[in-house]
């Protein structure tokens, strides 16, 4: 039986809020964004409309996306610190509620997306199933997760792209990498930041197979070296300008010696470092890159 508290309209809209992790769909709504200015030039002219139904869409899908994936992993949320108090461990909704919330949120994404073209459509939908049917099912069973759940947190930009020029290019491509790459050293920073609590929720993240975090801090150095190039090549590429390619290889730069850190010292305060580094690097970059500069 799905059993909730009582709460008020505005408790409900609160609770509906932190399932769909709003946070998080800022950083999607900005790289579905960038996506779509990258992609806008005078034969792909930017629809402002479109655009808007292109951003708004997707953020709904990853909603959907973490509504659905909290639905499934509740019973392990609740044996986490950092989870507990999510809104199905703690109560505040039933399973069967954030289900319905889940699907009626994906249902929305598609009705927005639908004017934008099947690709963006196809792109978003597939993203849902990618994140809720095979990354979550992934996290208890190989730390092989990460590299799935990079491809999700990749496709934004592409479905911005799509929605402008009809197809997924070179371009869409390019920037897709650089969300893949960066993904890489920001999840399993916080991985290892969290490894005691992963175990305890029972998800075979790296840190859960290397102690001493010398594996996880090898191939978070190799993900930040591996980000100079892959950034770089948007400006190589030509949709990006010379403030760009500055300030992809300053942050680029410094979430190597971040890294190099890490690797000398695997501990929370090390992983920490390559982790904020990692969240200054995306805005500033992303920044750059749909100012032109």
């Amino acid at each position: 039986m799905d059993q909730t508290n009582p709460q008020s309209e505005n408790g409900l809209f609160r609770t509906a809020l932190e399932l769909s992790k709003a946070r998080l769909s800022i950083l999607v709504v900005w790289t579905t964004a960038t996506g779509a200015i990258a992609a806008g030039s005078e034969n792909h002219p930017l629809d402002w409309k479109i655009l808007l139904l292109t951003v708004t869409g997707t953020a709904l899908a990853a909603a959907s996306a973490s509504v659905l994936n909290q639905v499934i992993e509740a019973h392990r949320d609740a044996k986490m610190e950092r989870t507990e108090r999510r809104p199905i461990p703690r109560g505040a909704i039933g399973q069967v509620s954030a289900w319905l919330l889940g699907l009626t949120l994906a249902v929305a994404s598609a009705g927005l997306l639908w004017p934008t073209g099947w690709l963006p459509l196809a792109l978003s939908m597939g993203t849902i199933l990618l994140y809720a049917a095979v990354y979550t099912p992934m996290k208890p069973l190989t730390s092989l997760n990460t590299l799935v759940g990079a491809v999700v947190g990749a496709v934004p930009p592409m479905i911005g792209w799509a929605s402008v020029r009809g197809e997924v290019d070179g371009g869409a491509w390019v920037l897709a990498g650089i969300l893949f790459v960066w993904q890489i050293p920001h999840f399993l920073a916080l991985a290892w930041m969290y490894r005691d609590d992963y175990a305890r929720g029972g998800f075979q993240m790296l840190p859960a197979v290397d102690p001493d975090g010398v594996l996880t801090s090898r191939v978070t150095l190799i993900g930040s070296l591996a980000l100079i190039p892959v950034s770089l090549s948007a400006f190589l590429a030509g949709f990006a300008g010379p403030v760009y390619a500055a300030m992809a290889l300053v942050c680029g730069l410094l979430m190597v010696v971040r890294s190099l850190r890490m690797l000398a010292e695997p501990t929370r305060d090390t992983a920490r470092g390559v982790f904020l580094s990692s969240l200054l690097h995306l805005p500033l970059t992303l920044g750059a890159l749909a100012s032109g500069w």
